[in-house]
């Protein structure tokens, strides 16, 4: 089962979009650039980053063939896509810019993870990548709620790893000690507005949900859903609408110069 549902992941479309504008604004346009987007999703942010840097070449990389089948009607020179995990890219593999947009916090080790990645970015070339400081509580309750029955015997026991991101300050001080001289790391506040405090649980069922409904049978995952719901609108207040004050650390290094 491929859970993730590009019509759930695109319901919060605008909010998901402004961190990726800041991130690509961060970038150094050159000519005839190669460049990857690891965890492109649907497609549509990647051509929007193949345009505005007018790049020979631009990668989409993901592991869900539901969010790549959005991908295939996006036919432009040069832009093409592959399914394939985005930590294990070839080891011939080398790119002008390095590029993901709230991808990287599902994979752990930070440090081991941009020093791979940082093999695919070419001399003088870029890396630019944008991760939520934030969804530690929300991990910690689906975990909770996995590691109780009917649940836990479903899953044989596993939950989904509560990955944090780095500080900035840990961010800034990697990408000095992996050669990127010139860099920009910041933290930033994004302020969403939604109607109410269901449409945190409906943002959830977006992305951390995904890995529980992939490995759980058909006939648990609606109990699942609702068992998390519960727990969560237990910690958020009753507001509408609601506020979510939602932090991102972008970061922007480049190679050798």
């Amino acid at each position: 089962m491929d859970p993730w549902n590009p019509a759930q992941y695109e319901r919060f479309r605008a909010e998901r979009r402004q961190p990726f504008d800041d991130l690509l604004a961060l970038v150094e346009r050159r000519a005839g650039m190669r460049t990857v987007d690891l965890g492109c999703g649907t497609g549509d942010l990647t051509r929007d980053l193949h345009r505005a840097l007018q790049a020979a070449s631009t990668l989409g990389v993901d592991r869900s063939p539901r969010m790549l089948e959005r991908a295939t009607g996006l036919d432009e020179p040069g832009l093409t896509f592959v399914r394939q995990d985005i930590a294990s890219l070839p080891a011939e593999a080398r790119f002008d810019l390095v590029f993901s947009n709230a991808a990287l916090q599902w994979l752990p080790d930070h440090p081991a993870l941009l020093a791979r990645l940082t093999r695919a970015v070419a001399e003088g070339g870029q890396l630019a990548f944008q991760v939520p400081a934030s969804g530690l509580a929300a991990r910690q309750i689906a975990a909770d709620v996995a590691l109780t029955e009917p649940f836990r015997s479903a899953l044989g026991g596993w939950t989904r790893d509560v990955i944090t991101a780095l500080q900035p300050v840990e961010y800034a001080a990697l990408l000095y000690q992996l050669g990127y001289r010139r860099q920009h790391v910041r933290l930033q506040i994004y302020p969403h507005v939604l109607a109410d405090r269901e449409q945190v649980f409906e943002w959830m069922k977006g992305t951390l949900l995904t890995a529980y409904e992939e490995r759980l049978p058909a006939d648990l995952r609606t109990a699942f859903l609702e068992a998390f719901r519960a727990r969560l609108l237990d910690t958020l207040e009753d507001a509408r609408p609601f506020f979510y004050a939602f932090p991102r650390i972008l970061c922007w290094g480049a190679r050798g110069e």
